[in-house]
């Protein structure tokens, strides 16, 4: 079953204690609303964005993909320049 919460008069939502572990909110956290039309999410907003995304590409072979992609232009290039 899902986590549960009722949106107050003042349009308060409680996160519950299980998700705010989680994804380790706590007073004063910013989260972003995002509307993925008829799916409302609440995004967590790290403290340090730059941080939080350090050694995400981490692995994946993006230089080396680059460099034969520049090798394929080149030569479409000359073939089709003769």
């Amino acid at each position: 079953m899902f986590p549960v919460s009722t949106v107050s008069s003042k349009g308060w939502v409680v996160i519950p204690s299980e998700l705010r572990d989680r994804y380790k909110l706590k007073r004063g956290s910013r989260v972003a609303f995002v509307d993925y039309g008829g799916v409302l999410s609440i995004v967590p907003i790290p403290e340090n964005p730059v941080d939080a995304g350090f050694g995400l590409l981490e692995g994946l072979p993006l230089t080396e993909n680059l460099l034969l992609s520049r090798k394929e232009d080149k030569t479409r290039e000359e073939l089709r320049l003769g």
